[in-house]
């Protein structure tokens, strides 16, 4: 799952996770004082085990479908989702994407107008920064868009095959449920694959002989050669900037420049681990281990278990909340300690410069940025140069059209029975009016003209 925003007008306001070194501020102190009874907090911030309901006890109690991922730690299979990606110790371990060839001129792959096509869905976060590069570049008219339902399904629901992925849909169609068969989610805002007429994501890797793979988004497709040209969203994103300039609108943005590479790079390497992967790697832990190690508590579990059970008692208090508790303490509990180092890290530099890596608009802020918009506000807010950021990203020309927050919060709450079987969507704000995105931001004022 990824740390996307939950929108619950009744829910506490996001504190921050306080490391084994660190010193519980009063307000966090404060907050979770009634929970703690007669327990009391040291000024490392550790304390003795509560008798609450740990928070990943309760998570495996909630569970109601096998393992999906036995037959990977096996090496029976391909990791064929996230869910699968999961190592024997719990850990969430990203696999290499697969299609890795490269459109560019004098090779078996042309930049020609009316011959690509890219298949995103609004919710992945690597695929939508895909489509704010078409975007930004004006590429629409030269490379052709199918956007999936958030909602995933079985890809094969006529066999044992218990695959769920990425379904294709038209906005006139009936409302999908989830694979559970619970609820009913709208086909607002999805485009058909008008290429290939494939039902799912996972007809298109099928139909290059792919059929043990993982079938995510982006996919890159090559209409001439019948096949994939590319599925990882980073290299997408630079062939779209620099090999299609002859027939984009846009010629002359360059997202990464070659005096600010250096520079790109660096950020790249941090932000992607940390922020981009980071939320990943904390929010699909399956076992006490791997939360430790993504959340920087290795062999110092006190003050996570603090934290779990604070907000899971916090959580569970409220009625409204009853019935989905369980999956927003889990989003709020994949915010951890090495997020936060990193935010606090990106704070800081854009307290002196407008974007992230100078004073250009690069690949890099499309990096982070399709992080931090999926961020709750209450959590964006402490950090006041990140919200002002990412709201001047978000209100770019071109960019606010690859965010459809409608899309990102139906997924995450319909698609992933083992950490919400119902499909239950918490009430709040989805984007629908105007929010903390679309407010007017200092940026320009604070730190001077964009340099593109």
């Amino acid at each position: 799952m990824h740390m996307l925003r939950c929108s619950c007008s009744h829910i506490p306001g996001y504190y921050r996770i306080t490391s084994a070194h660190a010193s519980p501020s009063p307000f966090v102190r404060t907050l979770i004082k009634p929970f703690l009874g007669s327990s009391s907090i040291s000024q490392t911030g550790s304390r003795a085990v509560p008798h609450h309901r740990h928070f990943v006890s309760s998570c495996k109690a909630m569970g109601k479908v096998d393992d999906p991922s036995q037959a990977f730690h096996s090496g029976q299979a391909k990791a064929r989702s996230a869910l699968d990606e999961m190592s024997g110790t719990g850990e969430f371990k990203r696999t290499d994407s697969t299609y890795r060839d490269h459109i560019k001129k004098g090779t078996r792959f042309e930049p020609e107008a009316g011959r690509y096509h890219l298949y995103i869905a609004y919710a992945c976060p690597w695929a939508s920064r895909c489509l704010a590069v078409r975007n930004l570049k004006g590429l629409q008219d030269a490379i052709g868009l199918s956007v999936t339902h958030s909602t995933w399904q079985r890809t094969k629901p006529d066999t044992d095959d218990e695959h769920c992925g990425w379904a294709f849909a038209s906005p006139g169609d009936a409302p999908l449920k989830s694979s559970t068969g619970y609820g009913e989610f709208p086909t607002t805002d999805c485009i058909p694959d008008t290429v290939n007429d494939a039902k799912f994501v996972r007809d298109l890797y099928e139909m290059v002989d792919d059929n043990a793979g993982k079938y995510t988004v982006p996919v890159l497709w090559d209409k001439k050669e019948k096949t994939i040209v590319n599925n990882e969203s980073s290299e997408i994103m630079r062939m779209f900037n620099s090999e299609f300039n002859n027939i984009a609108k846009n010629p002359d943005l360059d997202l990464y420049p070659e005096d600010l590479r250096s520079a790109i790079d660096e950020v790249n390497s941090w932000v992607y681990p940390t922020i981009n992967n980071g939320v990943y790697r904390s929010g699909f832990a399956t076992t006490q281990k791997a939360y430790e190690i993504a959340f920087g508590y290795a062999g110092t579990p006190s003050a996570l278990y603090m934290t779990c059970s604070v907000l899971e008692s916090a959580l569970c208090s409220i009625r409204e909340l009853r019935g989905t508790c369980m999956m927003v303490c889990m989003v709020c509990l994949m915010i951890g300690c090495e997020v936060f180092a990193s935010l606090d890290k990106a704070e800081s530099i854009l307290s002196k410069q407008r974007f992230i890596a100078g004073k250009r608009f690069t690949e890099a802020d499309l990096r982070l940025f399709v992080t931090l918009i999926r961020f709750d506000e209450r959590l964006i807010r402490e950090y006041p140069n990140l919200r002002n950021y990412t709201a001047e990203i978000y209100q770019m020309p071109g960019i606010q059209e690859s965010v459809n927050m409608s899309h990102i919060k139906m997924h995450y709450y319909t698609s992933h029975p083992k950490l919400n079987y119902y499909a239950v969507v918490p009430k709040g704000l989805d984007g629908t009016d105007n929010q903390w995105w679309e407010e007017p931001h200092n940026r320009d004022s604070h730190l001077g003209s964009v340099d593109v």
